[in-house]
């Protein structure tokens, strides 16, 4: 079991690992696919919202990743693709960089991200269902999946459709 993981934001040296996690995390090539298509897109791709931990040694173990969205105009970030490789699931590791991405856009001045995920899983970083915003995809899923989180409760957030990057095909 690793207990501590190094959480960083990603660097050029980085890319092939990233797409080398997402490869084995997922059955598909469909994930880091969407990864390279989101950094080549100049309005969703934010630098310093791309985050990976990788062990000790240096290995890449797990990736997040905070674009640009916008609800009904107003700007957001989505959370997604994130990745663990099978080896390293289970130990912190996609936590770990989905905590480190969280932070820094915080820091950033971000306030809304949304991810549509397991209800079971992203509920642990403060997500809940973003049904209680006013805030709705533009297709169809149960309530429980799509989910949202005011990183700064101070602030408003704005309420209406989810429009994602060109990339996410919807």
């Amino acid at each position: 079991m690793i207990n501590s993981w190094i959480a960083r934001a990603e660097t050029t040296a980085d890319l092939t690992g990233i797409r080398d996690v997402n490869l084995a995390a997922f059955p598909t090539p469909h994930e880091a696919d969407l990864v390279e298509a989101l950094r080549a897109d100049g309005g969703a791709w934010i630098p310093g919202l791309s985050w990976v931990t990788e062990t000790l040694e240096g290995t890449i173990a797990g990736f997040a990743l905070l674009t640009r969205c916008h609800v009904d105009g107003a700007p957001a970030l989505t959370l997604g693709p994130c990745a663990v490789r099978p080896e390293f699931q289970r130990h912190g590791a996609g936590s770990a960089a989905i905590r480190a991405a969280l932070d820094a856009a915080r820091e950033m001045g971000e306030n809304l991200v949304l991810v549509l995920g397991h209800a079971e899983y992203y509920p642990r970083f403060g997500f809940a269902p973003a049904s209680r915003h006013s805030i709705r995809p533009p297709f169809d899923v149960e309530d429980r999946y799509m989910m949202a989180l005011a990183l700064d409760p101070d602030r408003p957030v704005p309420s209406g459709t989810i429009r994602y990057p060109e990339a996410f095909g919807v």
